[in-house]
């Protein structure tokens, strides 16, 4: 194996990723003079850069992906004994691990039964959006085939999942986007569209209201984050889940919950959806799944929404699609493995007793700098909004927030916040450190952020 280069071997390569690599939601016009961040090393929830510097990354990779942290040599090592037996077959054959992660998964997600492997979350939520359209034809006669999305929510970087998603600058210019996606509104009660105190019923209710106004007959999918992950980290309200799942059997519209974010113990659970005692029809599944080790994305149904897709005399019947990389057998290994870390080292409990020492410090910080207006989440997935003026809830602009993340930065820890999503609301810290967060690790992010809100709002 080669030696991890040093920050006096590293100059080449920063030549190579300045002129050759395109990096994801970063514009390059700074790196022109300013040196591209290469990450070149990371162990538990530590990472080092090829400066040499040391940060403690409180987001998990950036995009709440690495739950059992960094430098597991048993998923290493679970993955690369896999490649060498079997590496990869198209998944029109099964696999040893597949076959495997699949049964033990479902061992978590009661009421499901079958499980379509993927490579990326958007992809996996395609998958879904197909899967409704193919059953509104072959069983609606071309009937309940729109699909209905949530304001502030994201659901992936495709046309069709972007048509689906509620974060208008994420979506603009890519489009014209297809026909047959419809926004309901969101339910963040802390911006509040009505004056009302049962706000989780009356936002589930708004639902309702876009169906009757489509027409009930046109209508075959809800697809919903359990909490509101990029739009701002929002946790429903009380009593909006069970309205929501009211609402979808009454109108025989099927729900599809996207865990991409919260999926594999984020919220002190196996999934987000799990918190709120509802059955959905679709789960999907990505980051957490293999933590960042391999490439994997599931998309998880009911026994019923198969059978749908049988037929001894329809030969396009079936369902006719294939991922390619959904055949790699590394990506079901890698998540076998990181399925018994979080079992056995008991990660969901960390979770939940780190998520609530991390939401205790925040509300201390709340207390102490009028900036931050609000503190939600659930697990080790929280977020605080800043605003100018707690009163009118006006949101600080989005040069303060960026300030808030050099600062934290420069501190030796890095967070997140939402940007590029919800014009005049990408006001949010973000905070997802792994699931293997200590006590030390929960009081340095919020020590660093203290000083950078001390520093930033002067």
């Amino acid at each position: 194996m080669n030696a991890v280069p040093q920050p006096n071997d590293m100059r080449p390569i920063i030549e190579a990723d300045r002129r050759h690599v395109w990096h994801h939601m970063l514009q390059h016009k700074p790196l022109e003079t300013n040196d591209p961040r290469i990450i070149v090393e990371g162990k538990g929830l530590k990472v080092w850069d090829a400066a040499g510097r040391e940060y403690l990354d409180a987001l998990s990779g950036g995009v709440w992906t690495v739950n059992v942290g960094y430098g597991r040599t048993s998923i290493a090592d679970a993955v690369r004994d896999q490649l060498v037996r079997m590496n990869y077959f198209a998944q029109s054959a099964g696999s040893i691990p597949a076959a495997r992660f699949a049964e033990k998964l479902l061992e978590k997600m009661p009421g499901l039964s079958r499980v379509y492997f993927n490579n990326s979350g958007s992809e996996a939520n395609e998958k879904v959006f197909k899967m409704v359209r193919q059953i509104a034809q072959r069983h609606h006669g071309g009937g309940k085939w729109k699909i209905l999305y949530r304001e502030r929510d994201y659901h992936g970087t495709t046309i069709a999942t972007l048509a689906a998603g509620g974060q208008p600058e994420r979506a603009a210019m890519y489009g014209p986007y297809p026909d047959g996606f419809v926004m309901v509104p969101h339910c963040l009660e802390y911006r509040k569209q009505w004056d009302v105190g049962n706000y989780g019923e009356r936002a589930a209710d708004a639902i309702e209201e876009v169906i009757l106004r489509e027409g009930p007959e046109t209508v075959g999918l809800l697809c919903l984050e359990p909490i509101t992950a990029g739009g701002g980290v929002i946790v429903p309200p009380k009593g909006y889940w069970e309205r929501v799942q009211e609402i979808c059997r009454k109108y025989d519209i099927l729900l599809h919950i996207d865990e991409v974010v919260c999926g594999l113990g984020r919220t002190g659970t196996w999934f987000g959806y799990q918190n709120f005692g509802i059955q959905p029809d679709f789960v999907t599944m990505a980051k957490g799944v293999a933590s960042g080790y391999a490439a994997i994305s599931c998309t998880v149904t009911t026994e019923a929404v198969f059978e749908m897709f049988k037929s001894a005399a329809d030969p396009m019947a079936h369902f006719r699609d294939i991922s390619t990389f959904g055949g790699c057998a590394g990506g079901p290994a890698a998540a076998l493995e990181n399925m018994r870390i979080i079992e056995d080292e008991h990660l969901l409990e960390n979770c939940l007793a780190m998520g609530a020492r991390l939401r205790a410090n925040l509300e201390a910080l709340k207390d102490k700098h009028a900036v931050i207006g609000d503190v939600r989440g659930m697990g080790l997935f929280q977020g605080a909004e800043l605003v100018k003026d707690r009163a009118t809830k006006e949101p600080v602009d989005e040069k303060s927030i960026a300030r808030v993340i050099a600062e934290t930065t420069a501190r030796g820890v890095m967070i997140g916040a939402s940007n590029r999503s919800v014009p005049g609301l990408n006001n949010v810290l973000c905070l997802a450190p792994a699931l293997v967060a200590s006590v030390y690790d929960i009081d340095a992010i919020t020590t660093a952020i203290d000083e950078a809100l001390t520093v930033a709002f002067a």
